[in-house]
């Protein structure tokens, strides 16, 4: 998979920097946020991917970075709570091997453009779409005014083919990264991976911590976390896993404040590898969500603290395969 990025009217190698050309090609593109990228967008990605095979076209995913809404209210502190960060996103957009992620730097001027402008500038004279594949509540261009009838006329006269991916429905429910997010903050880890289509990922670069943990015999890697606005569950113990090496190794992680040791604390995330004993400040860790063990709780002592540790350690351990 192919990633560029679009800056103003230059495009970028996304690893390198630097600008590039991009050949303009026949292409199968659907656009799209894509916060979280749950099953009902890969629904969508799949069917893209297959259009453009079937039709011997390149596949591409338009996307955007910074999330549209961290910059259309930037007033607000977090004005949405990010279930992936772009290093997430672009890992698995790689997993479902599209040809090309085209990310746009969304800006305030980006976001002025009219639908018409964006679909001629963006899908027509640069990506040479001959189809466009959406869900079924896409809207785009300057206050998402761009809907499917608009997205049809411009089909029309651009000479491209428009596809509308129906909704995913778990449980009675459609699946929604509303939907997810509420599951998240509620702790259900297990329903919001089964909308997910993949276990919820926490990434961050470990550093210092205050080594209570290594006193209380439960070592931790302090994460600091790839992004701010990154949506955190609800504060509690949980079962994870994490790849180090190429090994995968159960882990026991808290998300919370610590209220045993640090009544008013900053909230942090911190993950106990079970068994692991090797360093590692300073790298990247991308912890995968299995399951809610229990909510955050004040104890009595460190003695007590430590008993329970014990307890939660069993049980994250169980879920190592």
């Amino acid at each position: 998979m192919r990633v560029v990025v679009l800056q103003g009217d230059t495009v970028l190698d996304a690893g390198t920097g630097q600008a590039v050309s991009l050949e303009r090609v026949p292409s199968a593109v659907t656009i799209g946020s894509f916060d979280g990228l749950h099953v009902g967008h890969r629904r969508i990605i799949d069917a893209m991917i297959g259009r453009a095979r079937r039709e011997g076209l390149r596949s591409v995913v338009v996307t955007f970075e910074p999330h549209p809404r961290l910059v259309l209210e930037s007033g607000k502190e977090c004005p949405v709570q990010l279930l992936t960060t772009i290093d997430e996103k672009i890992a698995h957009f790689s997993s479902m091997q599209p040809d090309l992620l085209f990310i746009i730097r969304f800006d305030r001027e980006f976001s002025r453009k009219s639908s018409a402008e964006f679909i001629r500038q963006v899908l027509v004279e640069r990506l040479d779409a001959r189809q466009v594949i959406v869900g079924y509540d896409h809207g785009f261009g300057s206050d998402r005014s761009g809907s499917r009838q608009t997205l049809n006329q411009l089909g029309e006269e651009y000479c491209f083919g428009v596809e509308v991916v129906g909704e995913v429905i778990i449980d009675g429910t459609p699946v929604s990264s509303t939907r997810i997010r509420k599951l998240l903050a509620e702790g259900l880890i297990r329903e919001a991976s089964d909308c997910l289509g993949a276990p919820y990922v926490i990434s961050g670069k470990v550093v210092e911590g205050n080594r209570l943990g290594r006193q209380l015999g439960f070592p931790t890697a302090n994460l600091d976390l790839a992004d701010r606005c990154k949506l955190l569950p609800a504060h509690g113990v949980y079962a994870a896993a994490v790849t180090i090496d190429g090994r995968d190794h159960a882990v026991m992680m808290n998300i919370g404040r610590r209220p045993t040791v640090a009544e008013h604390g900053p909230v942090t995330v911190e993950a106990h590898i079970i068994g692991f004993n090797g360093e590692l400040y300073g790298r990247m860790l991308v912890l995968r969500l299995l399951d809610f063990i229990r909510a955050e709780q004040r104890f009595g002592s460190l003695d007590e603290l430590r008993a329970q540790l014990l307890l939660d350690q069993k049980k994250a351990a169980s879920y190592q395969k």
